[in-house]
């Protein structure tokens, strides 16, 4: 098959889930045989090639605008597949619904994966929130198919539309490291730090984290991941907070190595999310081996099961009853690192999730599949 995806800022990843997950999904399904593109952001990518893992690139120009950035850069993409001509289009980002029917007008399939409830995000004002609202109705109508990532999300279209969406989860990448030299960079030791990885947005929750972690005596540190283009007042927040405590060390963005370095000898990992479905950094934070506090939402608790620690809504002090927890008992650390790896190898395979994609795909267009899904899928 001849397969695009769009909606995304573009691989090799460096900003968040969806891209992630397409620097993922891409190059698996064009080992597979498959003849596959992905549309990237002028103003993200800093990639020189067009080709990347066997992938085509198709870099176009967008508006670097908190509400003008994805829409603009989608409706160029959808424009520019009409003339390539694709079997199958995956768009990403409920919010990128009002485009699909475009390539359909040359026969393609198109499948949309509707991510979470974006709508529900603090950093929309009335305008985007109403956006979202409308991509959640369009989505139901206007592809082939669609796709959630979450049991809370399938359920939710399910209870508010009556749509049965395709239940396919992001998967866990594993790349274990030895090497110490982005821990040296940022003044940390390894098992010696508690992680947090999202990008810097209010809803993501990253002033929690902190505010919990400085009610613990501890000589631990606080690595918090992350960055945003589109939130300065709350991110100037977040370092006024950091700047009261020592311990706490904000690296800004980091892919790649130093991102694995960072999975890969923390003492603990914090997700803080409260939107969203399945959060690409929690499960490979999981399949690193890491111990987990989660905020206490739906979707939150689906990731983990019972292989890690929930912490009240949004609640600072029970995330510092939490951490202290863990620092408490490390018999409790070492059980909890290995359920979270069992789990997160056992249901969050890029491998399996790359056969489920390929699957729809062929079922929507009618071409034969390459093979049969090997591990086991939600």
């Amino acid at each position: 098959m001849r397969i695009a995806i769009m909606g995304i800022r573009g691989i090799p990843a460096n900003y968040g889930g969806f891209e992630t997950f397409a620097e993922e999904l891409a190059p698996r399904l064009a080992e597979r045989g498959h003849d596959v593109t992905v549309y990237g952001r002028s103003n993200n990518i800093r990639y020189e090639g067009r080709e990347y893992r066997g992938v085509r690139l198709v870099i176009l120009p967008t508006v670097s605008h908190k509400y003008l950035d994805t829409p603009v850069h989608t409706l160029l993409s959808v424009a520019h597949s009409v003339f390539d001509r694709y079997d199958v289009v995956l768009v990403c980002n409920g919010a990128n619904a009002i485009f699909t029917p475009v390539p359909r007008l040359t026969g393609a399939k198109i499948v949309l994966n509707v991510d979470g409830i974006e709508r529900l995000r603090k950093k929309w004002g009335l305008l985007g929130r109403l956006w979202y609202r409308l991509g959640e109705k369009l989505a139901t109508r206007f592809p082939d198919a669609i796709v959630s990532d979450a049991r809370v999300i399938h359920e939710y279209y399910l209870r508010e539309y009556g749509i049965d969406s395709n239940l396919i989860p992001y998967g866990a990448s594993f790349h274990p490291k030895e090497t110490t030299e982005t821990l040296q960079r940022f003044g940390v030791q390894p098992r010696e730090y508690v992680l947090y990885v999202s990008r810097l947005e209010p809803e993501n929750n990253a002033h929690v984290v902190i505010e919990g972690f400085r009610r613990v005596e501890t000589d631990n540190r606080l690595v918090i991941v992350g960055d945003a283009p589109y939130a300065p007042r709350y991110k100037e927040h977040l370092h006024e907070l950091a700047n009261r405590d020592p311990r706490v060390v904000m690296t800004g963005f980091v892919y790649g190595e130093g991102y694995r370095e960072l999975q890969s000898h923390a003492f603990c990992y914090v997700q803080a999310t409260e939107v969203g479905g399945t959060h690409p950094a929690l499960i490979e934070s999981m399949r690193h081996g890491n111990a987990i506090i989660a905020n206490g939402t739906p979707e939150n608790l689906e990731v983990i099961g019972g292989t890690g620690l929930l912490y009240r809504f949004n609640d600072s002090e029970d995330l510092a009853h939490q951490l202290r927890r863990l620092l408490e008992n490390p018999r409790m650390v070492d059980r909890l690192r290995s359920l979270a790896e069992k789990r997160a190898e056992r249901r969050y395979s890029w491998d399996a999730v790359t056969v489920g994609y390929e699957e729809l795909f062929c079922r929507l267009s009618g071409a034969p599949a390459t093979a049969t899904r090997g591990a086991e899928i939600a």
